[in-house]
C-alpha cells in the first residue's frame, strides 16, 4: 500500500479561468491541461457564472465525464476564485472526486479585500464563499509562491512546485492552461498566469 505521506502525483490537471471585461455578464470559460509528468495528454474546457457559485460543480462535472477521471492524481487552481468571486468550494471538489487539491498564487491574496467584497451584501452566496477561503486558511510559501493545500502534505506540495515548474514559477498544467484561456477569450494567448 502507498503511504499518502510520501505519495509522489505524477498525473495532475491544472485549471485556470479565461479574462473577461469587468463588466462582463454572463458565463467564463475555464480551461484544464491534464499532464503525465510533463507531457500534456488533454484539454478540458467548460464554462463558469460570473461572480456565481458552481466552479467546483464544473470542475466536477467535466473531469467525470472526461477519458481522464481515472488517472487524475492531484488538481491544481490557479487561485482559489474563478470568475471574478466564484469562489471554488475546494472541500467539496476533494471529498466527490477524492483527489488532493493545490491552490496556487504567484502572490497573497489581499484578504481583508476580499473579505470585505464577500460580506459585504454585494456578492450572492458572499458569506458562504468567505467560510471556504477562511476554512482553508491562510497561503504558504513554497518555493518561490504560495499554495494553500487539501489532501496533500506541505513536502508533496513543494515537489509538486519542484517538478512541475519548468518555465518560470507556476506548474506547468497551470502556465498551459492560463495560455489556452487567454486564446479562447481574446483569440490569441499573452502574459503569464
Amino acid at each position: 500500500m502507498i503511504n499518502q505521506q510520501t505519495k509522489r502525483f505524477s498525473n495532475v490537471i491544472g485549471f485556470d479561468d479565461a479574462p473577461f471585461d469587468r463588466h462582463h455578464r454572463g458565463g467564463v470559460n475555464i480551461v484544464g491541461t491534464v499532464y503525465a509528468g510533463l507531457r500534456l495528454d488533454g484539454i478540458i474546457i467548460g464554462e463558469i457564472e460570473k461572480d456565481g457559485f458552481d466552479a467546483a460543480d464544473e470542475i466536477i462535472r467535466r473531469i467525470e465525464t472526461s477519458r481522464f477521471l481515472e488517472h487524475i492524481q492531484l488538481i491544481i487552481l490557479q487561485g482559489i476564485a474563478f470568475g471574478g468571486f466564484n469562489v471554488i468550494d475546494v472541500f467539496s471538489l476533494h471529498k466527490r472526486l477524492a483527489v488532493p487539491l493545490l491552490v496556487v498564487a504567484r502572490k497573497t491574496p489581499d484578504v481583508a479585500a476580499m473579505e470585505k467584497a464577500l460580506t459585504g451584501g454585494h456578492i450572492p452566496h458572499g458569506q458562504a464563499k468567505w467560510e471556504i477561503i477562511t476554512r482553508l486558511g491562510p497561503m504558504e510559501p513554497v518555493k518561490n509562491i504560495y499554495v494553500q493545500r487539501v489532501g496533500l502534505t506541505r513536502e508533496q506540495a513543494a515537489d509538486v512546485i519542484e517538478r512541475f515548474c519548468i518555465y518560470g514559477n507556476v506548474p506547468e498544467p497551470l502556465r498551459s492552461a492560463h495560455l489556452i484561456a487567454g486564446a479562447l477569450s481574446r483569440g490569441y494567448s499573452r502574459g503569464r498566469p
